[in-house]
């Protein structure tokens, strides 16, 4: 296993190509009046996750199309749909004048001033199922005018000046991967709309390695990042889901998360300073490691999406890439003994990187997504289960859990001790390096399965959460409670399972993830047991968001998670920082 997780490109999806409609619509770039795409900056799927000709497929994995048939009723027999082909789409003409494409050409080159519809749309929504079911459904109310590349911060600095002084309105693009809808323009907008996409900010600037600094660009992407810090002997440790598409300004601007956390920290931990491009001049946050200056300005860039300015730098902590890493398998009885272990190992000498375990519904869905195992593999696995039957086992109760462990071998293997024993007292067995190689290979694919089900008629997304040891086992009954009344008021057969991750001090998140057949109104269908969900954390004390940030599909449940004074502070920050709501307007606070 490689020291640093790895994979640009899913690592077994089963690259099937895409549909001719799709394959056409993604050639369709540069087709529209106005320049040829920055073909130098790698973009998604208009339709959907990830790269063109990369898709999930099942043919190698048996138990899959049984499994998704016993959990939403979905028949992977039935030939897919074919997703509206990009010439059908309805956009919306640009609204930026001559004279403005003119201006932005002086200060970028026209060469990155771009108004070709694809760009366009490309950069319109996130990847949320609202944002690809919207996309599907040929609803796109309103898109960016231009799309602008540049080149340096100075380039930036000169875009943020004219946009302002224009007043039209700057939305920073970064991967493109937000689930939460902190991307798109509001529908309403009359203002000329500028989407600024940092992809060409992709470099390390610099490695303080007295001090365990890099200075990076915002518009690196992960593997961009961990390839130039591998070089010299460093890693970054943040592992988000959306790792092979996102970059360093998206993780600081909606305060994410990443996998090996429990190590490295979130993103508000690995920041030490940054660059913020605003009117008039750049909010310059030294990389110290500790300051009382005040109420922190670094603080509230951390999450603002957008709405204080433009991320154009940020110095993070790196570490040392370790001498040994490797990801465990375990099994527990039950959900209830997984989250007992995963507590006491928070509250012990033990340090993994990564604690997860996974409820029963999520561990059957691991197992159905594996490949056909043969010959000593799929003796040893029947042979395992037979004792664990014999030991009193519900196997359908059983829990899947993954641990993390990091340093040297001595330090490995010490860990690796104190964790055994705690999960043993729990009544949970090691089941080696296996499962955890394939979830190290496997865990940036997720959302291709998303895409694979939604071509199918099935919507499925996710919602997380963070509350305190003492709630999360609430937390999560009445979550699942929530989205199984919503199923009912549908009267559709859905799905939700769940998994821990990110443990803390005090606590940890819960990521859920839910499915079903969609109707006559996907859209409609999907925010009824979305909003059911949410509702659930925030009324049994969980936040609204560990991860995701709000955009516009969290903020409704803003002052319930942090009261109305709390959200009064905000919109003056906002309002003074912004008066002219030019910067991604909409975002974060409803109104």
């Amino acid at each position: 296993m490689s020291n640093v997780p790895t994979s640009s490109r899913p690592a077994d999806t089963g690259a099937g190509g895409a549909s001719p409609a799709k394959s056409a619509a993604g050639t369709a770039a540069g087709t529209a009046a106005g320049t040829a795409p920055v073909s130098s900056v790698p973009h998604m799927k208009w339709w959907g996750w990830g790269v063109e000709g990369v898709a999930f497929t099942y043919g190698n994995k048996p138990d899959f199309a049984p499994f998704v048939k016993k959990a939403v009723g979905l028949d992977l027999s039935l030939p897919a749909e074919s997703p509206i082909a990009f010439e059908d789409l309805v956009v919306p003409p640009s609204r930026a004048t001559d004279d403005f494409l003119a201006l932005c050409s002086t200060l970028i080159g026209q060469g990155h001033v771009v108004t070709d519809d694809h760009d366009r749309v490309v950069h319109t929504y996130g990847k949320s199922i609202r944002d690809l079911l919207r996309i599907r459904a040929n609803l796109l109310p309103r898109t960016p005018d231009v799309v602008l590349y540049p080149a340096d911060e100075r380039e930036v600095q000169a875009i943020v000046e004219a946009v302002v002084n224009q007043d039209a309105v700057i939305i920073p693009f970064g991967g493109g991967t937000n689930i939460s809808g902190s991307l798109e323009p509001r529908p309403e907008e009359t203002r000329i709309v500028v989407s600024l996409d940092v992809g060409r900010l992709n470099r390390v600037l610099d490695i303080d390695e007295g001090s365990g600094l890099a200075r990076i660009q915002a518009g690196a992407q992960g593997p961009d990042i961990e390839k130039q810090l591998a070089e010299r002997g460093w890693t970054m440790g943040h592992f988000p889901d959306s790792f092979t598409h996102s970059t360093l300004g998206g993780w600081v601007a909606t305060r994410s998360s990443g996998m090996q956390s429990d190590k490295y920290g979130d993103i508000a931990d690995i920041v030490r300073g940054l660059r913020l491009v605003r009117p008039g001049g750049i909010v310059d946050l030294r990389p110290v490691p500790s300051t009382s200056t005040g109420p922190s300005v670094r603080e509230m860039i951390l999450g603002s999406e957008g709405r204080l300015g433009v991320i154009t730098e940020v110095t993070v902590q790196v570490h040392r890439v370790p001498a040994v890493r490797d990801v465990i398998g375990y099994f527990f009885p039950t959900w209830e003994a997984g989250l007992a272990a995963m507590r006491e190992i928070a509250e012990s000498d033990a340090s993994p990187s990564i604690t997860r375990v996974s409820d029963a519904r999520e561990s059957g869905f691991s197992f159905a997504t594996r490949k056909a195992s043969t010959g000593v593999t799929a003796a040893g696995t029947k042979a395992l289960m037979r004792v664990l039957t014999a030991r009193g086992w519900d196997l359908d109760a059983l829990c899947l859990s993954f641990i993390g462990y990091e340093g040297s071998a001595s330090h490995v293997r010490y860990e690796k001790h104190l964790v055994g024993q705690i999960v043993r007292r729990h009544g949970g067995i090691g089941v080696g390096k296996g499962p955890g190689a394939l979830y190290d290979q496997k865990k940036f694919d997720t959302p291709y399965i998303r895409d694979f089900l939604l071509d199918r008629g099935a919507a499925a997304d996710v919602s997380e959460t963070a509350a305190p040891w003492s709630r999360l086992q609430e937390v999560y009954d009445e979550a699942i409670a929530a989205a199984n009344r919503a199923y009912a008021d549908l009267g559709v057969h859905g799905w939700i399972m769940c998994h821990l991750s990110h443990s803390y001090h005090s606590g940890a998140c819960l990521y859920f993830t839910f499915a079903f057949v969609t109707g006559d109104d996907p859209l409609g269908e999907y925010q009824q047991v979305k909003s059911a969900v949410q509702q659930a954390f925030v009324d049994h004390g969980a936040t609204l968001s560990h991860h995701h940030a709000v955009g516009v599909e969290h903020a409704p449940w803003m002052e319930d998670d942090i009261s109305a004074e709390g959200v009064a502070i905000l919109r003056g920050l906002f309002e003074s920082a912004d008066p002219g709501e030019n910067f991604n307007p909409g975002k974060v606070l409803l109104g």
